[in-house]
Formats: structure tokens, sequence, C-alpha cells
């Protein structure tokens, strides 16, 4: 997702420095920035804009949007680095003072409150301009259907991590629409509901005429199933998931690796529904969690050309899936280095002995520690295990339940399903399930968090690197930026955290 570097918006009023020669006033035209009265006058100033809609993601996946989540969870952690293990072992504060002190503050939870709205106030300048830009209706149209979305997509990452946040849905024209106080979780997925009705009525239904990165119909389906499924709107993430899975667009992979298989990424997109595209080469960018989760000192060359052993999983999480589970194939207790000598898994990481990698993020072809390895956001397994769920929460675990996760079991070379589970049963199946199929794809944290299970579960998550893990009720949200509440009179932190 790329933005144009000299794109500048102004949010605020601006006073023009008026140039006096003798008595005679010199009137100039402006041509450094780009001023809203001036801007959004045509088809191209439209998508200008919206490209920067998109601009915030950037820095948001750089390592945020995955690490922060996955680094608290049970399936991957961090090499004990001050500013990452903060997170494993729940030490940061609402200052997030050692991300700051340790220049780790793009990978925190900050970063993600900053990119959040940096984007939401982009798109709600588009939503606010490009109806009166003089266009073509239908492109003007999906240019709105985009911005309802990613507005959607960044209130919901947002409402996820810190619970009741800023609703803004106007840009911010002068100080009083800048500063607004916070808005009911509740009501936050109201908002998101009604972005995404939007989308879902502007944007067009997949094809490959759609620009890689940019969201189809399905897509915002698929966010609105995954929404519902988070406030357990059950009906309504079972009716949107089915919505997806009939409309006949998106399949799983035959193979579940070649999700990940950066030579096959255009053809991973019958899958990968909506992804955070990485290049390796400029104008693209990349992400920094492809260096984190190979070999230290670059010496895995088939993971990338530069790769620090920053990240691996947990050995017990290596050891919960099934030998025959292909998924496991994405994990690896060995390496091949520069030398073509096998690295056994005692020498892996000098941290412990038991270090195991990750693989799905690798591309032997990166340029330095930048790769074309796409971070999947939406994917279609994530949505028949959704409908899994929603379907045996509203309607007990039928065959149609049984139906949606074998679909993702089958395809991982398991067995259906135990028959006859109860509800409870059934349900715990599709959560360890979404773990197995969705790890360090920065979605089990919230897993965790929205059945509220993280306080039994994470301390059970230790190893010889961290030992001891003690989450508190507190940490099911992030705190708060103390910077952002001390810019903003209105806000106040969460409850839990005063």
């Amino acid at each position: 997702m790329q933005t144009k570097n000299n794109l500048q918006y102004l949010l605020g009023g601006l006073l023009l420095l008026l140039a006096h020669t003798s008595c005679n006033k010199l009137t100039e035209n402006p041509y450094s920035s780009i001023f809203t009265e001036n801007f959004y006058k045509t088809a191209s100033d439209a998508e200008a804009a919206l490209t920067a809609v998109y601009g915030p993601m950037v820095n948001l996946y750089l390592t945020a949007a995955t690490g922060a989540s996955d680094f608290s969870a049970d399936q991957t952690y961090p090499r004990p680095v001050v500013g990452r293990d903060t997170y494993t072992l729940f030490s940061y504060d609402p200052n997030y003072t050692t991300q700051k002190s340790f220049n780790r503050q793009n990978e925190s939870p900050q970063q993600i409150w900053q990119s959040c709205y940096a984007g939401i106030e982009k798109a709600n300048w588009v939503l606010y301009k490009v109806p009166q830009t003089n266009m073509d209706s239908a492109r003007r149209s999906v240019i709105l259907g985009e911005a309802c979305y990613m507005r959607a997509f960044y209130l919901w990452m947002l409402t996820k991590n810190f619970r009741d946040i800023v609703v803004k849905t106007t840009p911010s024209t002068n100080i009083d629409t800048a500063i607004v106080g916070k808005t009911l979780q509740a009501d936050v997925y109201k908002q998101i509901y009604l972005d995404l009705d939007q989308a879902i009525a502007k944007l067009p239904t997949y094809s490959g005429n759609i620009q890689k990165g940019r969201p189809s119909k399905e897509v915002a389906t698929a966010l609105y199933a995954k929404a519902a499924l988070y406030i357990q709107d059950w009906p309504t993430a079972l009716d949107k998931a089915k919505q997806v899975l009939n409309s006949g667009k998106y399949s799983l992979m035959p193979d579940v690796v070649d999700v990940y298989n950066v030579a096959k990424e255009d053809l991973a997109r019958q899958e990968n529904m909506w992804a955070f595209e990485c290049e390796s080469t400029s104008p693209g960018f990349s992400t920094q969690i492809i260096g984190l989760y190979g070999p230290k000192n670059s010496d895995g060359p088939q993971y990338a050309a530069t790769s620090y052993g920053s990240t691996f999983a947990y050995q017990s999480f290596f050891d919960s899936f099934d030998p025959a589970d292909r998924r496991r194939l994405l994990l690896d207790t060995f390496y091949i280095n520069k030398l073509g000598k096998v690295v056994h898994q005692k020498d892996i990481t000098p941290i412990t002995p038991h270090g195991v990698l990750v693989k799905k993020y690798m591309d032997p072809n990166s340029i330095g520690g930048s790769g074309a390895v796409n971070i999947p956001i939406l994917r279609l397994a994530d949505v028949y295990l959704i409908a899994a769920e929603a379907s045996a929460q509203q309607n007990g675990p039928s065959g149609e339940a049984y139906g949606y996760i074998n679909a993702v079991r089958t395809r991982a070379g398991l067995p259906g399903l135990t028959t006859g589970l109860g509800k409870a049963a059934f349900v715990d199946a599709v959560l360890q399930e979404r773990s197995w199929e969705l790890f360090a794809e920065g979605d089990r944290w919230y897993d965790l968090t929205r059945t509220n299970t993280f306080l039994q579960v994470i301390p059970l998550a230790v190893n010889d690197v961290f030992p001891t893990r003690t989450p508190q009720a507190k940490n099911r949200y992030f705190p708060i930026p103390l910077d952002e509440i001390n810019a903003n009179p209105k806000l106040a932190q969460n409850p839990d955290w005063k």
C-alpha cells in the first residue's frame, strides 16, 4: 500500500503571509502545500486522497499490528530484549516508557493508536470532500466505499486493543471537531456496522481487476462477520460469513503451506482475501517481522537475506499440533545455514535450547530484511471458522457448524472433528483450530481477550525464557497512551488503568 510522499493534508486553518513591495500587495498562489480549499477538485485528487488513507498501514504493520498482540499471547514470544518483553511479561505502563526509551514505539500499542487515527482522519477528509469532486460517478462511489471500509477497519483495530475509544466521523476542520471524547465500545461497533454497510453497498465484488491490497465487497462482508463475532452478535456473524462463503469468489488453497509461499502470492489471493502487501523493492513497503522471525545473524538464507533471530514459537505450541497437521510444516526445529549445514534445535538461538522457528514469512529473495511475502489480515479459512463458531453459538454444534470447521481441518490433512460434542466443547475446539490455523498473524490474543480466557491460558504459556507470566484483568485491553490523554482534555484513561 503506497502513499505519495509529497502529499500533505492541512487539517487546521492556516494563515498566509502576504508579501509587500512598497505599497503594493503581492498575492501568491501556494505551491508547496496542498490546501483542502483547492484540493479534491479532480479525479486525480480523489485518487491521491484515497491512496493516503492506506498510508498509515505502513507503520501499523511494520510490527505493532501483529507484534504487540502476538507477543502477549501463547503462540510466539520475543527474544527478551527491552521493549518487546514488556508484552510477554505484561510490564508496560500507560506512558509506554520502556518502548520510548529504547526506540521501540513503532512496535507498541501507541503506534496502533497513532496509525489508526491518522488513517481515520484521512478517510474522513475523503468522505467529506470527494462527494463534491468532479469525476466519474461510478469511480467516486468505489472511492467512498473504500474510505468507509478503511475507517471501519481502523476503528475495529482500535476498539479491540483499547475498548472504549474516540469515534471521529468528520475531519478536523477546527478545534471543536478535532477534540472529541470517548465512545463506549458498543457504540463503536454500531459505527463499524454503519461504515461496513456503506462499504458493501459501494465496493465491487471480487475479481482479478481489483488492485492488490484494495478491499472487495466480500472483504468488507468478512470484516463485518468478524466484528460481529467479537461482540457476540452470532446471527450477524453467521449471516455475513455465509454470504462470503456462498459468493464463490474465494476458495481455500489446496495446500495451506502455499498460502505463505512468496512465489505463489498471486494465486494465494483466492484465499488471502485482504493483506498488507509487502514488496522487497522500492516503490513499496515491507515489514520488520520478516527479519524478526528468521534465524540469528542472517544465517538461514531461505528465511531472508537479513534476519535477527528475535521471535520464536513456544515449544508447547509446536507440540500441540498433530504430527499429520500440515500447518506444523510452517514451524521448524532446525534450519539449513549459509554453508548448507543443518543447525539443530539446541543451536537455533542462544537464549534457549528449545527454539522453534516460524516459517510463515520467509522470502529467500528479500533485499536485506525487506521481503515480498504478504501479511494476511483476512483469510477465507478465518471466515470458515467464524461461521463454525457463530453457528454453534446460535444453533448448537449442528452438521452445518461441523461442516465449516471440517473444511479447515480437511485442508490441513486432519480427520473431521469428533462428533457429538456439546456446545462448550465444540466452541473450545473452534478456538483451538483458530490458534493452529492463524498463528503469528496477530489474531490469537484477541481470541483470548474477546472470550475473556487469557487469565487462564497465558500463565500456562511459559518456557525457560519466560518461566513466569502473570497477566492481570487490566491487561485485557492496552492502556490509552498517556501522550494522547495529555493532548485531549476530553479523553479519559480506561478505568482499569487509572
